[in-house]
């Protein structure tokens, strides 16, 4: 890489990609509210949602997190009770679940995160919304 690529930031993938990610937060975020959640709360009970009681450490996998991460954003939904920690299969490990509060929740969530989806597709394209989350998919594959 030569040094003006790299003092240019159109260049810089990681900075795109964290400028889009912010943006696209705000519109799931504040769609979310509504229901009483954040984006990265609402992905997180969806996974347990369709996945089933996992353990903390797999979850965090799926979720592309570090468990330190996954601990601190899981505290306020278990605060809430809208996720149980406990014991995991083997005694050595903790396993998380959606209690019934946080199954309803996730489901009164669902519309919001529907308007947020079609803002987001009629904004940037159904087709082109489609085609960024199978390259997303991809990045974290290749990671």
């Amino acid at each position: 890489m030569t040094d003006e690529i790299a003092m240019d930031p159109t260049q810089c993938n990681c900075l795109a990609l964290r400028q889009a990610t912010r943006h696209l937060s705000q519109i799931y975020d504040r769609h979310l509210a509504e229901a009483g959640l954040r984006g990265s709360q609402y992905s997180i009970l969806s996974k347990l949602g369709r996945l089933g009681p996992m353990p903390i450490g797999k979850l965090a996998e799926i979720m592309v997190l570090d468990r330190t991460a996954l601990g601190r954003a899981l505290r306020p939904l278990e605060r809430d009770k809208l996720l149980k920690v406990g014991a995991g299969p083997d005694g050595r490990t903790r396993s998380v679940s959606l209690t019934a509060a946080g199954e309803a929740r996730l489901k009164a969530a669902v519309p919001h995160w529907r308007k947020a989806q079609k803002e987001f597709e009629t904004r940037f394209g159904a087709a082109d919304a489609a085609d960024l989350r199978s390259s997303l998919r991809r990045v974290v594959e290749v990671a």
